[in-house]
């Protein structure tokens, strides 16, 4: 659905020089952006489907693509459509399934602001829909699994990583680091609220230690995946892309905010928490330890909940 009434960077009768770019930089004989519509979806990320025509190339042919830029609501903890696209690009390096790398522009003269093209996917991302799907509640498990596998195929990405020196490697505890940040966006926000202070005061008391240190996708959760007729087509939103523990983004996954009311799959309202974490395994060389999780589903929880506060005070994130 094009929401035409939102403020937007791309203007789609102006195309001209992002043609042009697009198509030397895919090594085109030419090229022809056909259609430009505004997605919804993406509360930090401004999405467009543009449909091109490639002659000559690697891509030769009938495309349909997601230009990603960023959005009038972007908080600044989140990394701009450049830095995201690399992000995504590693995971695809290590044979996530995620959208393809298709190009990626830090040129704010194309279209006024750095944006990203990636393959656009078929399904539903919209999770409240997707907890209640009939065919993913029937073979629950498989899509756990597969989710399970995905992320850990995330996870075999570890420090420097290839172009992605713009990630700052933790200095020490990455749950410490997590709390560290929260506080400091606390402190951003005028209301004073001391039952989510006492809930960093114990999370940073009990903080794991720096052991095994990845890329965490850091919205791992579902809502940020697309799924077609109950099966995984790609994971979605790398705003929040960083090297952390991998425990993150199992706690975050599980975290009872994202089940979307279906409490009973524990495994992001979908699967169950043993299908998950078998997938997980089958695929990490690195099983998890499923002692840490409880802890990083409290640190989830205390987490949205700065984001949320975060997004009642967009000019402060």
């Amino acid at each position: 659905m094009a929401h035409a009434n939102r403020p937007r960077t791309l203007d789609p009768e102006n195309l001209g020089a992002l043609q042009g770019w697009l198509g030397e930089c895919l090594g085109a004989d030419a090229l022809t952006i056909d259609k430009a519509e505004l997605l919804g979806g993406g509360a930090i990320g401004e999405n467009w489907r543009i449909d091109v025509t490639v002659s000559g190339g690697p891509q030769e042919g009938s495309r349909s693509w997601a230009l990603r830029t960023d959005a009038a609501s972007r908080m600044a903890m989140s990394h701009d459509r450049a830095n995201e696209y690399f992000c995504l690009k590693a995971a695809h390096e290590a044979g996530a399934c995620v959208p393809e790398p298709i190009a990626v522009s830090r040129d704010e003269d194309l279209i006024g602001a750095p944006f990203a093209i990636i393959g656009l996917l078929t399904g539903d991302a919209q999770g409240r829909n997707l907890v209640r799907d009939p065919l993913i509640e029937k073979n629950s498990d498989a899509l756990g699994e597969s989710l399970g596998r995905e992320l850990a195929k995330i996870h075999s990405v570890i420090p420097p990583g290839h172009d992605l020196e713009f990630l700052d490697i933790p200095y020490t505890s990455p749950a410490l680091v997590q709390v560290e940040q929260m506080r400091a966006n606390l402190d951003k926000i005028s209301e004073a609220r001391p039952a989510l202070e006492y809930v960093l005061t114990w999370l940073e008391a009990n903080a794991p230690p720096k052991t095994r240190v990845t890329l965490c996708h850091g919205d791992f959760r579902t809502g940020n995946y697309m799924a077609d007729a109950g099966e995984l087509t790609g994971i979605l939103d790398w705003e929040f892309c960083h090297w952390g523990d991998p425990h993150l983004d199992v706690g975050w996954f599980h975290a009872r905010c994202w089940r979307f009311g279906t409490d009973e799959r524990e495994a992001g309202g979908v699967s169950s928490r043993e299908a998950f974490t078998r997938g997980y395994n089958a695929q990490s060389e690195t099983p998890l330890d499923e002692g840490l999780i409880p802890y990083w589903e409290i640190l989830a929880a205390a987490r949205w909940a700065v984001v949320a506060l975060l997004q009642g005070f967009p000019n402060r994130g």
